[in-house]
């Protein structure tokens, strides 16, 4: 079982920047893969990053491509989402996810462990 725990959400105005981060429980956190999604009210569930368990790998969905950045600390059970050039679209819930299977299973919105959420709002 892992456990994962967001920070780092908050309001913040358009242009503008937050790191979130995602912390984890178990020693065996360079065995996963891990990702960020978010969900805004009334939408589904959308892909936003993953990074394979060595961080050599990421991926990034469309519309936050060139913006947001996706990095891990296997030293601190940690992973990061860097997101700048905020846009109001960008408001959401964003999750943590983690998965022992390839990355590529995360980029295609499966996994197995999630966060709780933390909210991101960007007014304009």
């Amino acid at each position: 079982q892992v456990q994962l725990v967001e920070s780092g959400g908050g309001l913040v105005q358009a242009g503008g920047s937050l790191r979130l981060s995602c912390a984890a429980s178990r020693r065996t956190f360079t065995m996963y893969a891990m990702g960020w999604f978010r969900q805004a009210p009334g939408k589904d569930r959308d892909f936003v990053a993953a990074i394979s368990w060595s961080g050599g790998s990421t991926y990034y969905g469309d519309s936050v491509k060139g913006r947001f950045t996706i990095s891990r600390d296997n030293t601190k059970n940690t992973m990061y989402l860097q997101m700048n050039s905020l846009k109001p679209e960008d408001t959401a819930v964003y999750y943590c996810a983690a998965d022992q299977s390839n990355v590529l299973t995360l980029v295609d919105g499966t996994a197995s462990y999630w966060g709780q959420g933390t909210q991101v709002t960007v007014s304009s």
